[in-house]
């Protein structure tokens, strides 16, 4: 058994692993930049090591340093958590070479999954269907032209390395495809050093689902159902739940099958997420491979939620080399669980980060409600990370009660220092699509800005109580720097 376990990370998910450990008792070593010198996690964790300078490369994303701190600290296992080094390859063989758990799958799956190419090559040996696309190995603009033609238009140019949308280009016609070919060149290559590109049919209005499995080295893999990830914004995700209400009895069985032979086809191990496009509803929809996640997800709650599993244990217990504590016969869903993320960012200045101190800060409590955050009263939001604040979490027997609760939960989220996008997911949990259950991957892309502009402008009464708190017991005058009615303006959530 793991016995101490340096967390190469932070924020809310450092502070969620330290939480798993203590319950389990490993002792923890928390690593830090400058700028998170006084950070939550640092002040939970058993231990602390300094990594560097506040930017990212010079601290959590330098491997080398992440390795000697868990040395100086004794630990035996590494858990990269989401983002930095997790999907690393060379991280997770570093750790292997300095004798080191890696709480993550071996550093050969990060390789195949490395590739969106050869991740698709490898899913179309696995019986995994896939869109239909065309990863020619003439590179040239005219062969990708050909393919984009073969296929039939619309297509997606898209790189073969990395993710997040970055170089990813919608071209509707044949005359358009040598421009998307050289602006997605280009914008791979600045972004992963590869400018490997593969054409694939544009599915128009998909939903993105995925699957969260799990693998041991005992050659037991499960999935544990599905999350509805369609509420995202430029690739990137809002508001995440569980179960998918498009999905029938008959197609999550069929994805979740799809999932676990995904896994097996990569030797995979511990947790990870199989993504997919999920076009229609009900019995006929059809479903495609769109790539995987070889960590943990940021939305992990919701699974727990409604399977009752504790995710990150059971990391620790796979990576520990136990087999797999529960069955696929033993698992099953109940309820209805939604995560909101909350993000210290101006929707009304399209979505523009925010820095500060936070200078009050209150969570919502209650049945049902969960928030996993990194930040406190006095916290720093520093420009050098993802603005992420914390994720809010609900729970309830049916989609329109956690909802319900959802909102409920955001009107009672005090957070005073930085503007936060909290206005706008209230917008968002009433939208009449949302209440529909008919959003799909590109709804935030076209409804984002009026929703944005719809967003509340007054502070809910939770808030604006602890706006009147704040200043009756720090005495704050109008005239004061640190007031927040003077330091954040038109006040947004």
């Amino acid at each position: 058994m793991i016995r101490r376990l340096l967390i190469a990370n932070r924020g809310e998910i450092a502070c969620r692993i330290i939480r798993a450990c203590r319950e389990m008792g490993i002792e923890t070593v928390a690593v830090f930049s400058d700028a998170d010198a006084s950070a939550r996690h640092v002040h939970e964790a058993d231990q602390a090591v300094r990594l560097g300078p506040a930017p990212a490369r010079d601290s959590y994303l330098k491997a080398a340093a992440v390795i000697d701190a868990a040395r100086t600290a004794g630990a035996d296992a590494v858990h990269p958590g989401y983002g930095f080094l997790s999907e690393r390859a060379h991280f997770a063989r570093a750790c292997d070479e300095a004798g080191l758990i890696f709480v993550g799958p071996p550093a050969a799956s990060l390789e195949r999954m490395g590739s969106k190419i050869g991740a698709r090559r490898l899913m179309i040996d696995a019986g995994v269907p896939v869109v239909p696309g065309q990863s020619p190995a003439d590179q040239s603009a005219p062969a990708l032209s050909r393919a984009a033609e073969a296929i039939g238009f619309p297509v997606l140019v898209k790189p073969s390395a990395g993710g997040g949308g970055i170089g990813m280009k919608v071209v509707r016609a044949a005359g358009a495809m040598d421009e998307a070919v050289a602006a997605a060149r280009r914008e791979a290559l600045a972004a992963f050093g590869d400018d490997t590109l593969y054409v694939e049919r544009l599915i128009e209005r998909p939903r993105h689902v995925e699957i969260q499995v799990f693998a041991d080295a005992h050659g037991h893999i499960v999935h544990l159902f599905e999350r509805e990830c369609s509420v995202q914004r430029r690739h990137q995700k809002t508001i995440e739940e569980s179960p998918c209400p498009a999905l029938s009895p008959r197609v999550r069985e069929r994805m979740g099958a799809a999932a676990v032979a995904a896994a097996r086809a990569v030797g995979y191990r511990n947790a990870g997420t199989v993504e997919f496009l999920l076009e229609g509803r009900g019995d006929t929809a059809s479903f495609y491979f769109l790539e995987m996640n070889t960590r943990l997800q940021v939305e992990h709650p919701i699974t727990e939620c409604v399977t009752g599993i504790d995710l990150v244990r059971t990391q620790l217990l796979v990576a520990s080399g136990e087999p797999l504590p529960f069955s696929q016969a033993s698992l099953s869903q109940r309820g209805h669980a939604i995560e909101c993320r909350v993000y210290a960012e101006d929707p009304a200045q399209d979505f523009l980060p925010q820095a500060g101190p936070i200078l009050l800060y209150r969570e919502p409590q209650g049945p049902g409600v969960r928030v996993d955050s990194g930040i406190g009263i006095g916290h720093e939001v520093s420009v050098h990370y993802d603005p992420m604040l914390a994720k809010v979490i609900v729970w309830a027997e049916t989609r329109e009660d956690a909802r319900r609760r959802a909102v409920a939960s955001l009107r009672e989220y005090a957070i005073l220092g930085v503007r936060t996008n909290i206005p706008f997911l209230l917008q968002l949990l009433d939208h009449p699509m949302f209440l529909a259950a008919s959003v799909d991957s590109g709804f935030l892309d076209r409804e984002g800005e009026a929703i944005a502009a719809s967003s509340v402008t007054a502070l809910p009464d939770a808030a604006m109580a602890a706006v009147v708190e704040y200043r009756r017991t720090r005495g704050t005058a109008r005239t004061s720097g640190t007031d927040p009615f003077v330091t954040l303006g038109s006040w947004r959530g």
